[in-house]
């Protein structure tokens, strides 16, 4: 299988990808504490990108766009422990706490390198993946708990991600889209992330840019490739992936279309 994944209950799983260049561009319901066992895989955000490799921990915040590119390591499977930090487990966890902190809505992935606390944390979920059946709840509550409180010790400001319930708002649809254009997302998730619904979403888009969101879409990511190229000296097949295309021969087709020449001709 491409990919499998393994629940020990419905907000702890191990996660295995084969060992070959993949894409996936995603938004988390949900903060995701990742314990990156073995492979080599980035993450591209708006404005930063990470690569992380074996021993990594690292925290994705729920409901901002990001690509995760994982590419071949020596034959090495792409593995991965994963915890949900759900907005109800959360909520849960700071029930009754008077919380005073600025909310941190930058979406920025925090990285917790090998973090001997985090590391023995997530570790000793390992053993229960031999098992047959699910974790009994009232262990994953436990140990999702410990990861919680282990957060809170090491980042003394991880209270402004993981405290902040705050759904998306009607953002500006024009400052949104020009931060976000590369994530080739659905068009109902852009609607979502900007607070409002796909018609409305639609009608707005027409307003602000004149066209349709998958025409603007599409000049968007190829004038991007063209950058790439030139100021960057990037090779198509390094480039496709991170502006949004699926496959380098559709790439290829869309950019040749639209600037009169093959992205090989740069």
């Amino acid at each position: 299988m491409e990919h499998q994944s393994k629940y020990l209950a419905p907000d702890i799983k191990i996660s295995c990808y084969e060992d070959k260049l993949s894409k996936t561009e995603i938004v988390f319901d949900h903060h995701m504490l990742i314990w990156f066992i073995s492979g080599t895989t980035k993450i591209i955000q708006v404005d930063t990108c990470n690569t992380f490799r074996s021993g990594d921990i690292f925290l994705v915040p729920r409901n901002h766009l990001a690509t995760i590119v994982n590419y071949p390591n020596n034959n090495q499977q792409h593995k991965t422990v994963v915890m949900h930090l759900s907005t109800k487990r959360l909520r849960d966890f700071y029930a009754g706490m008077d919380i005073k902190v600025p909310v941190d809505r930058s979406g920025r992935i925090r990285s917790f390198g090998d973090h001997p606390l985090l590391t023995s944390c997530l570790a000793s979920l390992i053993p229960y993946f031999e098992l047959k059946g699910t974790l009994p709840e009232d262990i994953a509550s436990i140990k999702i708990t410990e990861a919680i409180s282990v957060l809170r010790l090491i980042d003394q400001d991880i209270d402004s991600v993981l405290a902040n319930f705050e759904m998306p708002d009607k953002a500006g649809l024009v400052d949104f889209m020009q931060k976000n254009y590369m994530f080739n997302m659905p068009l109902e998730k852009f609607s979502y992330l900007t607070g409002r619904s796909l018609s409305t979403f639609k009608r707005d888009f027409k307003k602000a840019f004149g066209t349709t969101p998958q025409k603007w879409l599409t000049q968007k990511r190829l004038e991007l490739a063209w950058h790439n190229f030139r100021e960057k000296k990037l090779r198509p097949v390094d480039v496709y992936y991170e502006v949004g295309f699926e496959n380098l021969s559709h790439f290829s087709y869309a950019f040749k279309k639209h600037f009169g020449y093959a992205p090989s001709d740069l």
